[in-house]
């Protein structure tokens, strides 16, 4: 276990955390008294996916893939999003 000043904690925040992330707990003291302690997760959360997990709570229109209608290109491609040159 480490400790460090408030002032090298703010310094080294990065490195502290990943030396937490591995397992290594620091305290963080100000005028050498304990205030905190970075610590480790004790199980971080890695939920696995799962296929199919979303069947049947999301609609696709069957023709959602089709080509769009000259109309339509057109609208998209002379919207204001895309100035001409």
């Amino acid at each position: 276990m480490q400790t460090v000043n408030i002032h090298e904690a703010k310094t080294h925040l990065s490195r502290l955390v990943e030396r937490a992330a591995a397992g290594e707990e620091v305290i963080i003291a100000k005028a050498g008294k304990p205030m905190a302690r970075l610590a480790p997760l004790e199980n971080p959360v890695q939920k696995k996916r799962e296929p199919g997990a979303l069947r049947g709570k999301i609609w696709m229109a069957e023709d959602f893939d089709a080509p769009m209608s000259a109309e339509e290109l057109a609208a998209w491609h002379d919207a204001p999003i895309f100035p001409h040159d």
